[in-house]
């Protein structure tokens, strides 16, 4: 018998690498995948259980999709991921619906716990976090065809005093450098022409298994691939980053002139608190250092407001250094107090409704600094890699080097030529919004 399996990716791009790699084994064991949940005989999700925030959406998917069980065709219930590593004792207990639970480093047991819950068999298994990448595994894309991540280890060492990710993903693991680069020349002959790395921290990669820190060598393997055009750069922790590594952006037309840093706060007594290993001066210089060596550098972070002891000036601090670095794209998280975390032990814990005051103030300004940049690329021409069509309208949107997928925005431009994902154009922007543009396709340019 053929079964339907219906696939729910949560959270971050890591994990949604190890949703592609479970759809990879099923689709080669000859399962039918389909999108719609009703449809599905077997339903897997595979869950974030970073923040609270996370975690809730997570329950509510895995609540949601146990109703199919109750009233729908769904034979077989399976969690995996963040969430089933974390609470697997309580998942069990409050979702009795719930057949199956794999921990992070178990989703390659996807066709074993299948085969086990359809015979009628409760499955748990966790608790291997430190569990190496399987290399020889197949990966089904649920990206765009053109666009894929390209995870070059697990797990992170940094222990920041408020992160549960070390416990739940074990310590930092890189993958072998061939490995990577023998992926990267698959999709690339698949049609992928944008890598996009990923790892808790790329600046950390290959310090386990080479003895040093080997990204700018991991990078140039990369660029030598014939059809990658474009190579992105993400979490990638400050302390880390060289002036070897700046330059090889400027220098590498492959390498896109955009770097994601997750500094969290600028205030250093906070940062302290924190565990980070920079302080604000260090994390300035650092900024300067990029705008410096090159000019047009797209800066992407993510910050925390609310954590513990977090005064009043410590966050007028914080919010003062947005609006003074303008930098071009922000995340903003709420403290979330996570059990067994240094920081959740800690004194002088702040209100909700202090965190997400602070929280809007933080993105309000962003939304400014946003608009503003925005209105300096009127006139200006970007290449664009496109995306996608909107519904009945010659309207086709599409991202430059300066926009991420997922998290940035988009370039939207209307045309009366034939273009289709992944062929790349030349928009000039006529309108700026707050974190979209809209643009002029610059005739016979697209290809």
């Amino acid at each position: 018998m053929i079964y339907n399996v219906g696939m729910v990716s949560l959270g971050c791009a890591k994990n949604l690498v190890d949703t592609e790699m479970m759809l990879g084994i099923l689709n080669k064991e000859g399962y039918q995948l389909v999108s719609k949940e009703e449809d599905a005989d077997i339903l897997i999700v595979n869950t974030c259980g970073f923040i609270e925030s996370a975690k809730q959406e997570s329950i509510n998917t895995i609540i949601k999709l146990a109703e199919y069980k109750k009233n729908g065709k769904c034979k077989t219930l399976i969690v995996a991921g963040c969430l089933a590593e974390r609470y697997n004792e309580e998942l069990q207990k409050e979702i009795p619906e719930i057949d199956g639970i794999i921990g992070t480093g178990n989703f390659t047991e996807i066709l074993k716990v299948i085969n086990k819950t359809l015979s009628g068999e409760k499955y748990i298994n966790f608790g291997n976090q430190n569990s190496n990448f399987k290399e020889e595994l197949p990966r089904m894309l649920t990206t765009a065809s053109h666009t894929a991540y390209l995870k070059i280890a697990d797990g992170c060492d940094h222990f920041c005093t408020y992160c549960i990710i070390p416990y739940l993903r074990g310590s930092y693991r890189s993958r072998k450098m061939q490995n990577i680069v023998n992926e990267a020349k698959l999709l690339s002959s698949q049609g992928v022409k944008e890598f996009v790395i990923i790892a808790q921290d790329i600046t950390e990669y290959g310090k386990d298994i080479y003895g040093e820190i080997k990204l700018i060598e991991l990078l140039k393997e990369i660029t030598k691939i014939e059809n990658v055009e474009w190579i992105r750069l993400l979490y990638s922790y400050p302390e880390n980053i060289s002036d070897e590594l700046i330059i090889l952006i400027k220098n590498n037309k492959k390498i896109c002139n955009y770097i994601d840093i997750p500094i969290q706060h600028i205030n250093d007594n906070i940062l302290k608190k924190m565990g980070r290993n920079i302080n604000r001066q260090e994390i300035i210089n650092l900024i300067k250092r990029l705008r410096y060596f090159i000019p047009d550098i797209i800066i992407r972070t993510s910050l925390i407001v609310g954590f513990p002891g977090e005064k009043n000036e410590y966050f007028d601090e914080l919010l003062d250094f947005i609006k003074t670095i303008e930098l071009d794209h922000v995340g903003v998280f709420t403290y979330s107090k996570e059990e067994n975390t240094p920081a959740a032990r800690l004194s002088n814990q702040i209100e909700l409704e202090i965190k997400e005051e602070r929280k809007s103030k933080i993105m309000e300004a962003q939304q400014i600094i946003s608009l503003n940049k925005n209105k300096r690329k009127i006139n200006k021409t970007y290449k664009v890699l496109i995306e996608g069509k909107v519904e009945k309208e010659n309207v086709y949107y599409g991202r430059s080097y300066a926009l991420a997928p997922d998290i940035d925005g988009l370039i939207y431009f209307k045309t009366n030529l034939s273009i289709k994902k992944g062929d790349y154009c030349f928009v000039k922007v006529i309108k700026a919004l707050e974190y979209d543009l809209i643009g002029e396709v610059i005739d016979e340019s697209c290809k």
